[in-house]
């Protein structure tokens, strides 16, 4: 099985949840959970880090499992993902990418390999995977309109039609697709579904406690 380099990018400072890439959950830095995941892979060759974070940078410039890039300045604050990926693949070498986040600390290593497993599986057919969540609920409109449903039918939800939402824990691709695309997802995608629980994203200060709960 190929192995696959790993981009972690952390940006320094947060709107909602202040510094939330190192906030102390359970005793540790909130990116050290998903580290960890990634140092337990076999399918994971280097991991890089983009950062503005000076603790990161001091903590890891020296880590031979790590290449730690520090975050150029028309790349700092809320930017383009796909503008850091771009970046840092334009500084190392290497054919295949997977990009986590930090914020995702409960992202499984289960689900990890899987990704990576159906990625190369797959090359011939498909030029990338990404994480997605199954929905299968009512939804509507803001302004009161039903959307993949028929309230007049009021159907069950396990009989609606399965919907999935990018979740944001992984995006694996190439440095092809990506340079073809400028996107880390390519034109022929795999969706790959995570558990609910193993999927938050912390964006909110509640989630963040849920989190706690559950790590």
């Amino acid at each position: 099985m190929k192995k696959i380099n790993v981009i972690l990018p952390m940006r320094a400072g947060s709107q909602r949840v202040i510094d939330k890439n190192i906030r102390i959950i359970k005793g540790k830095p909130l990116y050290e959970y998903i580290l960890n995941t990634l140092f337990s892979s076999e399918l994971v060759d280097k991991i890089i880090i983009n950062t503005d974070i000076q603790q990161v940078i001091d903590k890891y410039k020296d880590n031979p499992k790590i290449i730690v890039i520090e975050r150029e300045e028309h790349l700092k604050g809320n930017c383009n993902m796909n503008s850091v990926i771009e970046d840092t693949i334009n500084k190392i070498e290497g054919d295949y990418f997977m990009q986590v986040h930090a914020t995702n600390p409960l992202l499984s290593l289960e689900s990890i390999e899987k990704g990576i497993k159906k990625y190369f599986d797959n090359l011939n057919s498909n030029d990338s995977v990404f994480s997605v969540t199954k929905m299968q609920k009512r939804f509507w409109s803001i302004d009161g309109k039903p959307i993949n449903h028929d309230p007049k039918a009021a159907p069950t939800t396990q009989d609606l039609e399965p919907w999935y939402e990018e979740n944001s824990c992984f995006y694996i691709f190439s440095r092809d697709s990506f340079m073809k695309t400028k996107n880390r997802i390519g034109e022929k995608p795999l969706l790959v579904e995570t558990r609910l629980t193993e999927s938050v994203d912390i964006d909110e200060e509640d989630e963040l406690k849920l989190v706690e709960s559950l790590i």
